[in-house]
């Protein structure tokens, strides 16, 4: 029962962080337009039904039945049809009755006398302003959390503490994972070296870090070393002495190396059988920024290859085939990691916080990137647009030639319902997969 409350309470936890990000999103929007003017009808948190409003002014804010978003409704977001221009009624066609759906709607929002505060009248960097700065709180957002994870927390860091034992040494060529009983016994273990003890020097060489320690014992191989360690406070002094193993060859950035045939390449080396304890160790506030950058690098090379990351989500769902750890995840999927993780026994409450921040920063950068795509109806298919304007007045402006006026953004309606249809598919096709073939994340 304890573990049930504790996974709900996660779900409940990560919903409000969702929902104070849709939030904090759309005041980007809101206090631009504000201040720019534009009279603002609406702030609402989530899509359907209203279940709570109130009234401030001009403006109605309130919470709606599907948090799955969230918007603010602008007067004249799109400008009024040239008259006497060509082309068929908008009674004739599907597409064009959604264009003039589009312009009506927009239209009837403008009293008289408040078509000065119309979006679509506003110089194009206000429009900028006002539409980039829902992604941009999420990015303000996202290097908050990365600032108290890294210089609050810290990250994972080998300490100087043992943490494993190996109980008897296996080749990396070996595709056995346990001790049989031929498997000679561990130089570590037959030293008399036990998790949690320190190692204080080696070979009469103050040791300060585990990379440290490793690169004096791979180059000792058969000579025995007089090690200094800590335990319960107190130390003590063994000899150990490095046996000869194989061990995977790495390169730089710690893969793996293989040779032409695939087949992984090997070093001889010395080798005990320890592994270090990990700890979380503060960093500097010049390693935020670039983490944030790393994480927007990440989120924008997983929406590049959506379409192939879509056909693996399908083929996991449907078929056999197995959910990528780094790939896209649907808020149900948020939901489920988070309650999994506060369900998690034996771990401490200040790794499961630490965690959690870090999803909800990951998440912040996800909207800030997806956000910032140049389609309708996202923040970014208006800056696009707005932009496109300012180059064609420029241009204009250049040679001489007559303003070309506002870009119809209404023209672009049937495109966006169907990157809504787009977008909506592929929402329900990864919250199906999160349900049926959820991403393993801490298992």
């Amino acid at each position: 029962m304890d573990s049930v409350l504790l996974f709900i309470l996660g779900v409940v936890i990560i919903l409000i962080g969702v929902a104070l990000s849709i939030a904090l999103h759309e005041i980007g929007h809101l206090v631009p337009a504000k201040l720019f003017g534009v009279k603002v009808t609406q702030y609402m948190i989530g899509f359907g039904r209203t279940l709570f409003s109130v009234k401030r002014g001009e403006t109605e804010y309130g919470i709606k039945a599907i948090p799955l978003g969230g918007y603010i409704s602008m007067i004249g977001m799109f400008p009024p049809g040239k008259e006497g221009g060509a082309g068929r009624n908008a009674t004739t066609g599907f597409m064009q009755a959604m264009v003039q759906d589009a312009r009506t709607a927009s239209a009837e929002t403008v009293m008289v006398g408040e078509e000065d505060r119309t979006f679509y009248r506003l110089a194009v960097w206000k429009r900028v302003i006002i539409m980039f700065g829902g992604p941009f709180m999420n990015l303000v957002i996202a290097t908050v959390l990365f600032g108290v994870i890294l210089m609050g927390f810290g990250t994972p860091q080998n300490s100087t503490t043992i943490g494993t034992v190996s109980q008897c040494m296996l080749p990396a060529t070996s595709s056995s994972q346990t001790c049989g009983s031929n498997a000679p016994e561990g130089p570590a273990a037959a030293a008399g070296l036990k998790p949690g003890d320190t190692i204080v020097s080696i070979g009469g060489k103050t040791i300060t870090s585990w990379a440290q320690s490793t690169a004096i014992i791979r180059e000792s191989a058969d000579r025995p070393l007089t090690v200094v360690l800590r335990r319960d406070g107190q130390e003590r002094t063994v000899v150990l002495t490095p046996k000869t193993n194989t061990v995977a060859k790495t390169d730089a950035g710690g893969q793996v190396v293989k040779s032409a045939d695939g087949s992984t390449e090997t070093l001889t080396v010395g080798f005990v059988g320890i592994g270090p304890v990990q700890q979380l160790v503060p960093q500097p506030i010049t390693s935020v920024l670039p983490a944030v950058g790393a994480q927007t690098g990440a989120v924008v090379g997983v929406i590049v290859h959506l379409p192939q990351r879509m056909v693996e989500v399908w083929n996991a769902a449907f078929g056999s085939g197995q959910r990528d750890p780094n790939g896209p995840i649907s808020l149900v999927g948020i939901g489920r990691a988070a309650g999994e993780l506060t369900a998690l026994d034996g771990v401490p409450v200040i790794d499961k916080v630490y965690t959690m921040l870090g999803i909800l920063a990951s998440l912040n950068v996800a909207l800030f990137v997806f956000n910032l795509i140049p389609l309708l109806p996202l923040d970014g298919g208006h800056i696009a647009g707005a932009l496109w304007e300012g180059f064609r007045r420029t241009m204009a402006k250049l040679f001489k030639r007559r303003d070309p006026g506002p870009v119809d953004m209404a023209k672009l309606m049937p495109l966006t319902m169907a990157v809504v249809v787009v977008l909506g598919g592929m929402s329900v096709l990864l919250m199906y997969a999160d349900i049926v073939k959820p991403i393993n994340l801490f298992g």
